[in-house]
């Protein structure tokens, strides 16, 4: 598995209508070949960035993703916050799953 992790500095008081910005995404990378789930972290430190996790079945997923038509689709709605919105560039990292550990029911 293949997860990339977007580190995103958003200024404290832009924190709702940046969540709303993904509450209400258009959910075109959900149905894109090798996607597995999304999640977007508040940070418990306003000062710290927000996190969103990306998990895909393989690198050639995420990176089939990024160069989709629906990429820049579902990208183009992320300028409707202003410049000022954020404390600095986002930081995007990327890894290999190595382990996987979940509780199983029963």
């Amino acid at each position: 598995m293949f997860v990339t992790m977007n580190r995103i500095p958003v200024k404290p008081e832009y924190a709702e209508r940046f969540e709303e910005v993904f509450r209400t995404r258009a959910r075109l990378v959900d149905r894109m070949p090798g996607f597995v789930r999304n999640l977007v972290l508040r940070p418990n430190n306003p000062e710290d960035p927000y996190i969103v996790l990306t998990f895909w079945e393989s690198e050639e997923a995420f990176r089939a993703w990024t160069e989709s038509p629906e990429f820049r689709e579902g990208h183009a709605r992320s300028g409707t916050l202003p410049k000022e919105a954020f404390r600095g560039p986002n930081r995007l990292e990327t890894f290999q799953v190595v382990q996987d550990t979940e509780v199983q029911d029963g």
